[in-house]
């Protein structure tokens, strides 16, 4: 079965841990803007924007 292309949008409360996570499974940073907490990676047909988790904490 193909799917097509796949896009998905994660909550993730450590950006750069999360990169190196997916980086691991293949994924590539192919655009975001770190400072501002969101990463765009890609995998073959698979998409996925990761932002940086608010809480009351954090924001």
């Amino acid at each position: 079965m193909d799917l097509g292309n796949f896009s998905v949008s994660l909550a993730v409360s450590d950006l750069k841990a999360s990169e190196t996570f997916y980086g691991h499974l293949g994924f590539t940073a192919i655009g975001g803007d770190r400072d501002q907490g969101w990463l765009i990676m890609k995998n073959d047909t698979t998409a996925m924007a990761c932002f940086r988790a608010c809480s009351r904490r954090t924001c």
